[in-house]
């Protein structure tokens, strides 16, 4: 399951982040700002967004208004400590799903994912992505070669999926350690650097020698 959080209350985020990871197995993306809540919805899919109802910039409630107005389908979380019933019917009515207020035991929180993950949504649309001669499905997670599927693991298939969706951006090694690995892993950041190199040998063993890029000093871009 992947999951965007919105939350601008640091320690909370990370908490929440680090939860969802170890205690659902959920993938997890986490923002602090209303406007990239926004972008990160409206260009990826997730299976569920969790907005804090007071973010800076768009508010979280906002933003929900606005995915839902333009059509978008996937399961919205309102989490905020707004707890009167008008402020719950705004949200509801704004589009949301569900309602948890703050504060919260984990264990409801992570009930009320497998609820709203038990629901019948509109189905889910492939993402796919060609990138010279491969080819990404970021919906079911597969890469191939013409007819011929390349064997990633888990890890490998985030890295390439991470420089896919920002081709031809640069992303630093402490971007790409933190939405890979995060904050919380003991992997070392020399770790980024073996599993590329795992990558694109196996990308390479297909004819692809040029997809990932080495910034000096910096850290790795997809080319386009």
């Amino acid at each position: 399951m992947n999951i965007l959080l919105a939350e601008d209350d640091l320690l909370l985020g990370e908490l929440i982040t680090h939860l969802l990871k170890q205690k659902g197995g959920y993938q997890v993306e986490w923002v602090t700002q209303g406007d990239d809540a926004y972008d990160y919805a409206a260009g990826s899919h997730y299976d569920l967004l969790i907005l804090d109802w007071m973010l800076p910039g768009e508010e979280g409630v906002r933003v929900c208004s606005r995915l839902r107005e333009e059509g978008y389908s996937g399961a919205i979380m309102m989490l905020t400590a707004k707890d009167a019933l008008q402020d719950r019917i705004i949200g509801l009515d704004a589009g949301a799903d569900d309602y948890l207020v703050k504060p919260f035991e984990v264990d409801e929180l992570l009930a009320r994912i497998r609820a709203l993950n038990r629901r019948n949504y509109a189905p889910i649309q492939e993402q796919i992505v060609q990138i010279q001669n491969i080819t990404v499905n970021l919906t079911n997670r597969t890469v191939s070669y013409g007819e011929e599927e390349i064997l990633l693991t888990p890890r490998e298939f985030q890295l390439l999926d991470l420089l896919v969706r920002n081709k031809g951006q640069v992303l630093s090694r402490e971007i790409i350690y933190d939405r890979i690995w995060g904050y919380d892993s003991d992997a070392g950041i020399k770790t980024i650097d073996a599993t590329v190199k795992l990558l694109r040998k196996k990308l390479h063993a297909h004819g692809q020698k040029d997809m990932i890029q080495s910034i000096r000093g910096v850290g790795y871009k997809l080319d386009i």
